[in-house]
């Protein structure tokens, strides 16, 4: 049996094909990528090194990041705006960022967007007592992270109707 001497691995090596690997299932933001490569044991240095490669070949992009996040939460999840924002903050995005993608947002739209979903919910459970409703419908909005008077606005109407 040949016994191979250990080969010192290059660090910078090692940090950049796990980032890679953390990419490949969604993006992330820079600082998301940062805290995962410390976890698995990179050194601080070759964790920025890594990152700021990333960077510069266009596959760490955190104002991309956020555009995409915060479309995808929209759509899919149904979230309100200020859901979103903690959300980002909490990836580590930074808040002129943030800034920038909601200043991409519309009230018209998330309000549409809430009253929609609201409307689902009323039309599943319009045949129960009208407190049951309001409940029902009004801790889904609260759910899904919007405000107390766009909520109140809403199932003003929906009873009304």
């Amino acid at each position: 049996m040949v016994h191979k001497p250990d080969v010192a691995a290059d660090p910078y090596s090692d940090a950049m094909s796990m980032a890679l690997y953390a990419l490949a299932p969604r993006a992330k933001s820079r600082a998301e990528l940062h805290t995962q490569l410390l976890k698995r044991g990179v050194e601080p240095e070759v964790s920025s090194n890594v990152l700021d490669s990333l960077e510069l070949q266009g596959l760490l992009n955190d104002l991309e990041f956020a555009k995409i996040w915060s479309e995808s939460r929209r759509r899919q999840k149904k979230l309100s705006s200020g859901v979103i924002i903690q959300e980002l903050r909490t990836k580590g995005v930074a808040q002129d960022i943030i800034d920038e993608v909601m200043q991409e947002s519309d009230p018209d739209e998330e309000y549409a967007m809430a009253y929609a979903l609201a409307e689902r919910k009323y039309r599943s459970c319009a045949h129960l007592d009208e407190m049951v409703i309001y409940r029902r419908v009004h801790s889904l909005l609260a759910r899904k992270g919007f405000s107390h008077q766009v909520t109140t606005r809403i199932l003003k109407e929906l009873l009304a109707s």
